[in-house]
């Protein structure tokens, strides 16, 4: 227990007795502050904000990347057994971070006790590159941000590395949809447990749930914000039927290079100072209807037409990936939300496949993926537009033609293992897989009185990635997608033999769609939906060594629970991706290999 100087236990002449008590009280509250577990960070010692995490490594290169709260005046990394290599960073300040009444963040528990609208929250990066490394060896490092009241705060050790040669052993984690849900923080530490330390982390979106609050990615005060979650300073109070346990996540990206990829949930809808941020990033609106609305009121707009005004404008009335863009620094994207890397063997393709999530409810006051609103069809500019694509990936358009050059690189066709990774499914049992992936189409129909609905359809014929992307990674001899979005596990494989893998019941699931529990689906539209089962024609595989078994007994060839996580490890040197199970509510339970399959390995 810290104890008061002994100056301080003896009253001076003339001090009363009152007042010296006082100071006595002080130090002993000052002593319960810092040591109480769960307040010592707010007092003593000043923190960053995040510990490290590493970002595309290159034969001799990797990134550092952490954040703080202040500017600072020299923020550093130490490298090597003693730290006698040292490298500056480069410090950028986040543009769009905030916290509104829907924060958890702070003291405010409950919906805009502190923050009633959005407030922006100052966060700066800080990025240095640590050159001059060699494949297979890893290298200790720390880092340093020196605040302007010249107070030096020291990271913790970890290790780095640079990319690995071909022909290395790695352990690859597979995950999706971290979401700050109530197993995410469990999920990743069972696979620090299960695994120890991961070489890469490939993850197929949905790091959070609303992309500019800030609070989300760093600190939210419920303990699984995307950041400490992955770097095993959580800590998450998960509740059961069976009781509460505390998770901390792991620490995976500290050590482990992360490749990311834009969800649904990394892109934030029209930009609003009043709205919060929730309404915003539901809010979001096809470019080409905002192109329309501002060459109506482009002289009110923008009477000079600037041409930085005018994109500034699209942009803030459209939707935007600032944030996840300021956070990451996608390689060799030039601006693009879609890249190609080589990591030891393996050619990892990133696309951006994601649209905007819209309710199925048919109810006359839903902003759906099949209907507008019924109040809202005379404001065209309240409307949601369907479930609009964010980014072409039809033949023609860049994001194609660009996947086309990288699939006919030798980078590419020279790899051993050929994985592409995006966020929407090919192929599911979830909800999210239905409709079609396709631009809506839409239709206004009158009901005979005069009362119009304004409906979307989704022609299955057009399905975008079933129609177009598939046959193209199958023809280049791809042999996993990896993919999310519904937060489920299922696999399935196709006549050619390219895998497909959904594992993303890393948070909590949203359920496996079979005749017990369909979807919700418009029966008396021109196309049809499928309210079971995958509607693109490959049937899900059984778990090949431990599979969940249904009431009857029979195995299950999805995991879809909120109580029973699955995380998934691809390991290069045998080609075997490795799926496993355990449940949440039992920290001491154990870990079960559920399913494990082998990719051909390309000559």
């Amino acid at each position: 227990m810290l104890t008061p100087p002994p100056s301080a236990l003896q009253p001076a002449i003339g001090t009363p007795r009152k007042l010296w008590l006082l100071i006595l009280l002080f130090f002993c509250s000052l002593s319960l502050v810092l040591l109480s577990p769960g307040l010592s960070l707010m007092v003593f010692p000043p923190q960053l904000l995040t510990d490290p995490f590493l970002q595309f490594p290159t034969s001799n290169s990797v990134r550092v990347v952490w954040f703080t709260e202040f500017a600072g005046i020299q923020h550093r990394v130490e490298y090597g057994e003693n730290g006698s290599n040292l490298v500056g960073a480069t410090t950028t300040k986040l543009s769009l971070t905030r916290e509104d009444e829907r924060s958890h963040f702070g003291s405010q528990t409950e919906d805009g006790s502190v923050y009633p609208k959005p407030t922006v929250r100052d966060i700066w990066r800080h990025e240095a590159e640590i050159t001059g490394l060699t494949p297979g060896v890893r290298v200790p490092y720390w880092v340093t941000s020196l605040r302007e009241d010249q107070v030096e705060i020291k990271g913790d050790r970890f290790t780095l590395a640079a990319n690995p040669e071909p022909g290395s052993d790695l352990k690859i984690l597979l995950t999706s949809d971290h979401q700050l849900m109530p197993m995410t923080a469990a999920n990743l530490q069972k696979v620090v447990e299960t695994i120890g330390r991961v070489d890469a982390v490939f993850h197929a979106g949905d790091l959070i749930n609303i992309p500019d609050r800030a609070s989300e990615w760093f600190d939210d005060n419920r303990g699984n914000a995307f950041f400490p979650v992955m770097q095993g300073r959580a800590q998450y109070n998960f509740k059961s039927e069976s009781g509460e346990q505390v998770y901390t996540g792991g620490k995976i990206i500290q050590h482990a290079p992360l490749f990311p990829t834009v969800g649904n949930h990394e892109v934030m809808g029209r930009f609003s100072t009043e709205k919060d941020l929730s309404e915003q990033f539901i809010d979001a609106f096809p470019r080409p209807i905002a192109d329309r609305l501002y060459e109506e009121k482009s002289e009110e707009i923008n009477p000079e037409d600037s041409p930085v005004l005018r994109d500034r404008w699209l942009i803030d009335n459209s939707f935007n990936t600032t944030t996840f863009n300021e956070i990451f620094n996608l390689p060799n994207s030039e601006g693009k939300n879609y890249y190609a890397v080589t990591f030891g063997d393996v050619r990892l393709v990133v696309l951006y496949i994601t649209n905007i999530w819209r309710n199925p409810s048919l109810g006359p006051k839903t902003k759906g993926r099949y209907r507008e609103r019924a109040d809202h069809l005379t404001q065209p500019e309240q409307w949601g537009y369907g479930q609009h694509i964010f980014e072409p990936i039809t033949p023609g358009s860049p994001q194609y033609q660009w996947l086309e050059q990288e699939l006919a690189s030798s980078d590419f066709t020279e790899a051993k293992y050929k994985i592409v990774m995006f966020h929407h499914p090919p192929h599911s049992l979830g909800g999210n897989v239905v409709p079609a992936y396709t631009d809506p189409v839409q239709r206004l129909e009158s009901d005979g009185i005069g009362r119009i609905t304004v409906r979307y359809e989704y022609p299955k014929d057009k399905d975008y990635i079933i129609r177009d992307v598939v046959p193209l990674l199958e023809s280049a001899g791809v042999q996993l997608v990896f993919y999310g979005h519904s937060h489920l596990w299922n696999r399935f494989v196709s006549s050619s033999g390219m895998h497909f893998l959904e594992s993303s019941n890393v948070g909590n699931s949203y359920g496996a769609h079979d005749e017990d529990n369909p979807r919700e689906v418009p029966k008396n539209y021109q196309e049809t939906y499928a309210a079971t089962g995958n509607p693109n024609g490959l049937d899900p595989v059984i778990p090949t060594l431990s599979p969940l078994l249904d009431d009857n007994g029979q195995p299950l060839p999805y995991i879809a629970s909120n109580d029973i996580s699955a995380f998934s490890i691809f390991e290069t040197n045998t080609g075997i991706v490795s799926s496993y199970r355990f449940d949440a509510r039992n920290p001491s339970a154990t870990v079960v290999k559920f399913d494990e399959f082998k990719l051909k390995s390309s000559p």
